[in-house]
């Protein structure tokens, strides 16, 4: 397979996330689509490593993967505490500095 082919992947999986940020109102599916972009962002540094034949792209997508599973620790606790609070996920329902 050709560079061409995964960047293509990538751009797509990216599409796709950053189409699910937009439209979705659910703060977890939101949450989703980040994931997928981050996703997409991995594939093309890996891609970029192993075509390059060095592994700076391949820790970059390490590191990657480490800030993404600190945002879904964080996102996540965030979500819950507004749903215990307001019983909605929705992210047009949530205002926190009305009462």
């Amino acid at each position: 397979m050709t560079l061409g082919w995964y960047l293509g992947l990538a751009a797509v999986l990216f599409s796709i996330g950053a189409a699910v940020v937009l439209v979705r109102k659910s703060a977890v599916i939101s949450l989703m689509g980040v994931e997928l972009m981050l996703n997409s962002a991995n594939l093309v540094f890996v891609t970029f490593a192993r075509i390059n034949g060095d592994v700076a792209g391949e820790i970059m997508a390490f590191f990657v993967m480490v800030v993404a599973a600190a945002e879904v620790v964080v996102g996540l606790a965030i979500i819950v505490t507004i749903f215990r609070s307001r019983n909605t996920t929705n992210v047009d329902d949530v205002n926190l500095l009305k009462n």
